[in-house]
């Protein structure tokens, strides 16, 4: 890696890249489509970031692309990824573009960013419409990154394909050939899923070499109050009471709820059975819905620890860095295998069980 890179690598504590990350950026090296299915908290973000850094250190003109499906996700990129160019003393600058952009830093990211993290839809109506007053970056453009790629299927992922060859076209036509890097949960057809969507051949990378925490997962069953009827005690009530005895043993915790509307009861109910003992504010929801100044301020306490327990809808299902969280309760079965995994993906990142 070009000094500078390894030098912010080490800055990190990172002295040697697991097995799958030396690998990824092999690959991409060679110019090869490439995506990324290993478990969660394997280091994914560095299979792709490096490359893209590896590249903006040799080449100070070239730029990169990153789609993510929601926009909490991008912010949250969008901080380690300005800091890893930081240490790394390189002057490329990452900036979001999503409906929360202002208009200056619009200008901004069009004229001068290296690194454009947005979303599916942005990309679509605001940017490849556009793509004349976009040349710099079309014309440069060296690395396509689609993160949680398990997200985009059904109509959405037919969507993003479409989406996706325009972008490819658009790029060949300003005289680029982007690699594309893609990440996903651990699904059962990661490469196939992959090619649909970029239309175009990838190596599959799946094997971590990344220490895992052990797991345990625990399901409980709410006891029956009415035989007759076959009525059970309320699921949302039996997770406020499991999580209550978790947050008071002093273990951080993300409570899933199933809406919006289940997440601000559980959240009103969690609040009232930790008091007095635990302050009600280190208490906090999280779902679509939120300004996001109040977003970016929650992500960021619950990475300083000063937050106890969350209550979310799946908007932190994804791979949001929300620190060290230690437990999961998942109030009702979110409707796929793939992202239950990525619920209880969300405790012991960090090698603990």
């Amino acid at each position: 890696l070009p000094p500078s890179v390894a030098a912010a690598l080490r800055t990190r504590g990172i002295e040697r890249l697991y097995s799958h990350q030396g690998e990824a950026l092999k690959h991409a090296r060679a110019g090869r489509n490439l995506v990324i299915a290993t478990p969660t908290a394997s280091g994914k973000s560095l299979c792709f970031n490096l490359p893209v850094l590896d590249q903006l250190a040799r080449e100070p003109g070239a730029r990169a692309l990153y789609l993510f499906p929601t926009k909490a996700l991008a912010r949250d990129q969008e901080q380690a990824l300005r800091a890893f160019l930081r240490d790394a003393h390189l002057e490329h600058g990452a900036i979001t573009y999503d409906g929360d952009t202002p208009g200056d830093a619009r200008r901004a990211a069009r004229e001068r960013s290296g690194v454009i993290l947005t979303n599916p839809d942005m990309l679509h109506a605001g940017i490849l419409p556009h793509h004349a007053s976009w040349s710099r970056l079309f014309a440069n453009l060296r690395y396509v990154v689609i993160d949680e790629l398990h997200t985009y299927r059904g109509v959405f992922g037919s969507h993003l394909a479409n989406v996706v060859r325009r972008l490819d076209r658009i790029a060949r036509f300003h005289g680029s050939e982007p690699v594309f890097v893609l990440a996903s949960a651990t699904i059962g057809n990661p490469r196939e899923h992959a090619m649909r969507i970029i239309g175009k051949p990838v190596e599959l990378i799946a094997d971590s070499g990344a220490p895992e925490g052990p797991r345990r997962v625990m399901v409980y069953n709410p006891p029956v109050l009415n035989p007759e009827l076959g009525l059970r005690a309320s699921y949302v009530k039996s997770a406020v009471r499991l999580s209550a005895d978790l947050v008071r043993a002093g273990v951080p915790t993300i409570v899933f709820g199933q809406s919006r509307n289940n997440v601000e009861v559980m959240l009103r109910y969690l609040r009232e059975r930790v008091a007095p003992q635990i302050d009600p504010s280190r208490v906090m929801a999280y779902r679509g819905g939120y300004l996001p100044e109040q977003r970016r301020d929650i992500e960021r306490r619950l990475r300083e620890g000063d937050v106890v327990a969350v209550v979310a809808t799946n908007a932190l299902e994804l791979g949001i860095d929300i620190g060290e969280l230690e437990a999961v309760v998942c109030a009702g079965y979110p409707g796929s295998a793939a992202a239950t995994w990525q619920r209880f993906g969300r405790a012991g990142r960090r090698g603990k069980t």
